[in-house]
């Protein structure tokens, strides 16, 4: 007796977009906007800023073309106010999931629900900035001698809004970049403070001190701390990198040098570190100054 073939099974036909068993397998629809309207992860124009401060503070910048604004769902109206407040047209808020928003930035971003995508700001010019503060008005500027961590600049741009320096002038060549991972480390002082950026700096400081700027620099090995020092009220503060510290150059062009007393088996500090402590250092001598010339 022959054997029996098994009936032939007809070919499954392949699911739709349509077929609810292919949307279950695919996950439901993301939530805040319509699935339709969900921003996607493809590449945008400019460069991303990203975190609760930084993004805010570059939405209401005036100064500062943004190219579109992510938020999660609980912080788009703080995006949109603070776009309102900038006077300017700009893209509607886009509201996204966290995964969404991941996606667009680098690996491990702290975003905080925020981000705006931004063309760079235009640098002012070192003439630009001494004609705005001419002498003998008082003002007080960093300078930074080949710090090229993003991070360290963004924080020393913090300190320099938290002790309301005018600028900071930095190397074009050997300083970053503006990028998320310094506008984030700048907490919002990317949009406030001036970073001028310079071909020269022994140039620049020679362009400070005749517009009668103290040019001082710290220098491990000075013999007066920076807190010993009688200041003008036109400082330009000299930093350099951390280890190297200022270049022979640089150094020549400062008037006058000062250390930061720290224990002996501390070789040096951190740029940033460093910048902060003499921001306050001169402005605590100022204060010191004015309860001099004013007692009660």
């Amino acid at each position: 007796m022959p054997e029996r073939k098994p009936p032939r099974r007809p070919p499954r036909k392949p699911q739709s977009a349509r077929d609810p068993r292919a949307q279950q397998r695919s996950g439901p629809p993301l939530r805040g906007t319509p699935p339709a309207k969900q921003a996607r992860a493809e590449p945008s124009p400019g460069t991303w800023i990203y975190g609760r401060h930084a993004a805010l503070a570059a939405a209401a910048n005036p100064r500062r073309r943004v190219l579109r604004m992510l938020a999660q769902g609980e912080s788009a109206p703080l995006l949109a106010a603070a776009s309102d407040r900038s006077g300017v047209a700009r893209p509607a808020v886009e509201i996204v999931d966290r995964p969404v928003l991941s996606a667009f930035l680098p690996e491990g971003a702290v975003h905080q629900g925020l981000a705006v995508a931004v063309t760079p700001l235009s640098a002012p010019a070192l003439d630009d900035l001494l004609a705005h503060h001419a002498p003998p008005a008082e003002a007080l500027v960093v300078v930074l001698d080949q710090a090229s961590d993003p991070r360290n600049v963004g924080a020393v741009l913090r300190s320099a809004a938290a002790f309301a320096a005018a600028a900071v002038v930095v190397q074009d060549r050997h300083a970053p970049i503006e990028s998320g991972v310094l506008a984030k480390a700048a907490s919002g002082a990317l949009e406030t403070v001036p970073m001028v950026r310079v071909v020269n700096i022994a140039r620049a400081l020679r362009a400070l001190a005749a517009a009668d700027f103290l040019c001082l620099g710290l220098d491990s090995a000075a013999e007066r701390p920076i807190t010993a020092q009688a200041l003008p009220k036109r400082i330009a503060l000299v930093i350099g990198a951390e280890g190297a510290g200022l270049r022979r150059l640089t150094k020549e062009c400062c008037e006058r040098l000062a250390c930061i007393p720290i224990a002996p088996a501390v070789e040096s500090l951190n740029v940033s570190v460093a910048a902060a402590i003499a921001l306050f250092a001169v402005r605590s001598q100022e204060g010191s100054a004015a309860a001099s010339e004013n007692p009660a």
